[in-house]
């Protein structure tokens, strides 16, 4: 089964997509995908209202 916050993550730190709201149900499911990452430390979340969270990539200045 493939898990679609691998392919979301990727969107996320190319760029291609600014923010990525995952939802309680499905934090687990990011969690998993999130750990894999070794950029995971620039993936920063916000938590909301409710038990979501939206993730911004903080980009490293060089």
């Amino acid at each position: 089964m493939v898990n679609k916050f691998e392919e979301l993550l990727e969107q996320l730190a190319s760029g291609e997509i600014d923010e990525l709201k995952v939802s309680n149900d499905e934090f687990f499911l990011f969690r998993e995908a999130w750990t894999k990452r070794e950029d995971r430390t620039s993936i920063v979340g916000e938590a909301t209202h409710g038990g979501h969270v939206t993730y911004r990539y903080a980009k490293e200045d060089s």
